[in-house]
């Protein structure tokens, strides 16, 4: 988990997670080798890096100069995961982390401080981690939503009562102005904002199967020029293919964190 990576004091252009709250506003990897996973997604992904404020256990993903996730060496010392993670800008950390424990989810870490801004790491009733961020967001979020991830989909036993979880916990579909809207097309919840699709939830993962690529879990799309020539590259670097199609590939890295890329951006119905 990248919290620093969220956010920039100096970034004077960029939203609060007022403003786009119930969005995600970041993705972020936790590592247990920071130079392993630099040059893994430089490789495939054309990734260059920068530090971030917290140190070198914290890094910044750059694509044509943009930010557009974050990387932290924390799995073994915080005794998580290593995994991508959604993040989803809240008005405040703490009420988000009350609810999430109400209706049965559970808290890895934090809230935690990382000035300007609070952060935690959660996880569903289903088992599926996601983050939470309040404060400022680290650029300015539609220009995030231009080079970062082309969605994010969450991959759980029941779409249904999935996005009553997380409407309930992140004020999806409420009265409040800017909120996320939640739309129900088959076995599918579509969440907007502003207009655009941020996110998916399906159902049909199952919560017991050994296998990670079927548990409930939230996937993060990366959009790529050439899926194939990607595929290739995690496996030159040590990474694996877990399946393959001529529109996406879902892959997982050295560390065993899964993702996917995609040669499509997800579109506006």
């Amino acid at each position: 988990m990248n919290h620093d990576t969220t956010c920039t004091s100096g970034a004077a252009d960029a939203l609060s997670s007022h403003s786009v709250f119930g969005a995600p506003c970041w993705v972020s990897l936790t590592s247990r080798d920071m130079q392993a996973t630099e040059d893994f997604y430089h490789a495939v992904l054309g990734w260059e890096w920068r530090t971030a404020k917290l140190g070198d256990r914290f890094r910044i993903a750059l694509q044509d100069g943009a930010p557009v996730a974050g990387i932290a060496g924390v799995a073994t010392m915080w005794q998580v995961a290593v995994a991508w993670t959604p993040y989803f800008a809240v008005p405040s950390a703490d009420d988000a982390v009350s609810r999430a424990r109400e209706r049965g989810g559970t808290v890895a870490v934090g809230p935690l401080s990382f000035p300007p801004g609070r952060a935690a790491l959660l996880a569903d009733r289903d088992g599926a981690t996601f983050g939470i961020w309040e404060g400022d967001l680290f650029t300015d979020w539609e220009a995030w939503r231009r080079v970062a991830p082309a969605f994010i989909k969450l991959h759980t036993r029941d779409a249904f009562d999935a996005a009553i979880f997380y409407g309930q916990v992140l004020d999806w579909a409420t009265e409040r102005p800017g909120c996320c809207e939640v739309h129900y097309e088959g076995n599918e919840v579509v969440l907007r904002s502003r207009g655009t699709v941020v996110a998916r939830i399906s159902s049909g993962a199952l919560e017991a199967a050994p296998d990670p690529t079927i548990r409930p879990h939230w996937q993060v799309h990366f959009a790529v020029s050439d899926v194939a020539a990607c595929a290739k590259a995690v496996e030159k670097n040590g990474g694996t293919v877990l399946r393959q199609s001529e529109a996406e590939a879902v892959l997982r890295d050295p560390d065993g964190a899964q993702f996917t890329v995609t040669g499509h951006m997800d579109q506006d119905d």
